[in-house]
């Protein structure tokens, strides 16, 4: 017989985790914070650690009648290893799958392109770096064995979309960066998990010969990804079928779908151990870009299901961990986690992104943004329950390598998460990388010249446009370009039109330019919205609609004009745009009220200059005598990166 209540324990302790996961998220959307750290937060007050072991429950191993009381002695804390059984490594392993199809199905070709080729050399060279230095790190600063060492090292490569998308979520940093960092996290998901599973694998071999991890390595990754491919085109065949029976076809292609990445996992998982993990990786990665018929209601419910197992699984695992493991690790462990945060993770992303468009602040974000996630956390609950129990292979038990390895993985994810999670936003808004999306409709001649100018400042650019051959070439070229119709308002949306200050309707089509610009105001409430007049005559029309309108042909007689009669103006003109900057700000800063021009010329960086001041609808050159007040608008004329500086000290960018 079982413990009187004790299913009824364990079905309280899985409403408390669910619970906790649900207010987890609420806490999350409330404070803008990664809902990892609010996660592990409950985990741990569950645990031993925490009030958990004042909560204890009756074990499933008391012998006795119903209605007799369990004693003292046959009571264990809240959450345990052994309230979960044999069954943990299961529910572990479906809920990672799930986990990992979601991110894959998220990660659509056009996000891809725009991740730049520093994609391909953070998965390699990075991953590469990662590994060796933190298990070096391990090695030197704890004392473990290169066993153990070389096994946290692969571990820790991993990143993971499961705590960087939520960070990108509250963090809008251009579309290339996070197409970059996301793009990183689903890859090293896998091959952290199977680099892991081979390490461990040959540890309890005893296999030492470079071909013997490669033959591991490779028929893990190489059934992964067959398998995957398998289900992807199964799952994607019979959806095409699914409007047989129309009432309940969004219900079927969500849960045939669910089921395809079970499928995956379990079935390359049978195979071989950890292949699950890049089955379900390239199954999602495939339907996410596979354009499946009740494709958005899919990714909500995935996005719903993910959440729930995510929050389980977090919440579950930093419940079972005891703080003496951290603890033990002292001086040592605090060393290695400075080491992959501040020493390896920094070197790793500015050697990989060196010769890109990501400006120096951008990288040096990414340097501060690799928080590690589940798949460290769960993969080393495994082994460190197989290292206990003996149950790899033939291998004797290694208690005290399970307790460093838990310890060095969960102190590293502890600290990342809270730090680069939890300060993640801060850190972009001091490093300035969080700009304003600005949304250009047409990737043609004048659409593509005025993107290089903006970005060139710094701005969050996305070009919308339609015709593939042009949309290739603008991507190849380094742009963030959206394959659509800009007069569709879903496109608009999907492209940010939301979380735009600016959007420019640049189509040799002025229907559509007029469209665009109306949709920008009615839908989306859009600060400035301009259109171009491809025809003189239409520019009138346009401005009686309240759109700022600017006409082709007029700006490009104003500018030959320019050129006939002021070359000098022009020429000057001319270079500004390729090297300088003019911007308009309004005077915020309280030490500028009052002050007068010629107080504050000799303060502002490399020559700036004040060009115009602008005050209650009206614009003058300034004289020195001029006195600034709050509210005022000043122009600012000079080289970029002097311009940005003197930004900094002025006031706020309008």
């Amino acid at each position: 017989m079982t413990a009187a209540g004790g299913g009824g324990d364990l079905l309280l302790l899985v409403a408390t985790i669910v619970g906790l996961g649900v207010f987890s998220q609420l806490l999350s959307a409330r404070f803008r914070v990664p809902s990892i750290i609010f996660l592990l937060t409950a985990g741990v007050l569950l645990g031993p650690s925490g009030i958990g072991k004042w909560l204890p429950i009756a074990t499933e191993a008391i012998v006795g009648p119903s209605n007799v009381p369990p004693s003292i002695a046959t009571m264990e804390p809240f959450v345990t290893r052994e309230t979960f059984g044999p069954a943990l490594s299961t529910i572990v392993g479906l809920s990672v799958a799930i986990i990992v199809f979601e991110g894959a199905f998220h990660l659509k070709a056009e996000k891809i392109k725009e991740a730049p080729r520093a994609v391909l050399r953070l998965t390699t060279i990075g991953a590469v770096i990662a590994f060796i230095g933190t298990a070096a790190a391990v090695r030197f600063f704890i004392g473990a064995n290169w066993d153990i060492s070389l096994l946290i090292g692969a571990l820790l490569v991993a990143t993971g979309p499961t705590v960087v998308t939520p960070i990108l979520t509250v963090v809008p940093v251009r579309d290339r960066v996070a197409a970059t960092l996301e793009t990183e996290g689903i890859v090293n998901d896998v091959t952290a998990a199977i680099l892991a599973i081979v390490l461990f694998k040959a540890m309890t071999i005893q296999e030492i010969h470079a071909d013997v991890y490669l033959q591991l390595f490779a028929e893990r990754l190489g059934t992964g990804l067959l398998v995957g491919v398998v289900v992807a085109a199964i799952v994607w065949a019979v959806l095409q079928y699914v409007d047989i029976s129309p009432d309940n076809a969004p219900r079927n292609a969500r849960l045939l779908t669910l089921a395809g990445a079970i499928v995956a996992f379990g079935t390359a998982d049978f195979v071989f151990s950890e292949a699950g993990v890049a089955a379900a990786a390239t199954a999602g990665l495939i339907l996410g870009n596979a354009d499946l018929p009740y494709e958005e209601e899919i990714a909500a419910f995935k996005g719903d299901i993910t959440l729930l197992v995510l929050s389980f699984v977090f919440i579950t695992l930093a419940a079972l961990l005891e703080f003496d493991q951290l603890f033990a690790l002292g001086l040592g462990g605090v060393a290695v986690v400075a080491a992959v945060m501040f020493v390896l993770r920094p070197l790793l992303v500015l050697l990989s992104t060196r010769g890109d468009r990501f400006t120096f602040r951008e990288r040096l974000f990414m340097s501060f943004v690799g928080p590690r996630g589940i798949i460290p956390a769960s993969v080393a609950t495994l082994f460190a329950i197989r290292l206990q129990t003996g149950g790899a292979g033939n291998a004797p038990t290694n208690a005290a390598g399970a307790d460093l390895l838990v310890g060095t993985v969960f102190l590293v994810i502890f600290v990342t998460v809270v730090l680069e999670g939890g300060f993640a936003r801060q850190i972009a808004e001091k490093l300035d990388v969080i700009p304003m999306r600005v949304l250009i409709v047409g990737g043609g001649r004048v659409g593509r010249s005025l993107a290089e100018r903006l970005e060139a400042r710094g701005e969050n650019v996305v070009i919308i446009e339609d015709n593939q051959t042009v949309l290739k070439q603008l991507r190849n070229d380094g742009f963030t370009a959206r394959k659509g119709d800009g007069t569709n308002v879903d496109v608009l949306r999907e492209a940010g039109a939301e979380n735009a200050k600016t959007v420019v309707a640049a189509t040799g089509d002025d229907d559509a330019n007029l469209l665009v610009a109306q949709l920008a105001k009615s839908s989306f409430d859009v600060q400035k919205v301009i259109a171009r007049a491809n025809e003189p005559s239409n520019a009138t029309a346009f401005e009686d609609l309240g759109v700022e309108t600017i006409s082709a042909a007029e700006s490009t007689a104003w500018a030959i004009d320019n050129q006939i009669e002021r070359p000098a103006l022009s020429d000057w003109m001319s270079e500004l745009g390729r090297s300088g900057d003019v911007q308009e700000i309004e005077v915020t800063h309280e030490e500028l009220v009052g002050k007068r021009i010629a107080d504050i010329g000799g303060e502002l960086p490399n020559g700036v200059l004040i060009a115009l001041v602008s005050r209650n609808g009206t614009d003058e050159v300034p004289t020195p005598d001029v006195e600034l007040q709050r509210g005022d608008h000043i122009t600012l004329i000079g080289r970029s990166e002097a311009v940005r500086e003197a930004i900094e000290q002025c006031g706020t960018p309008v």
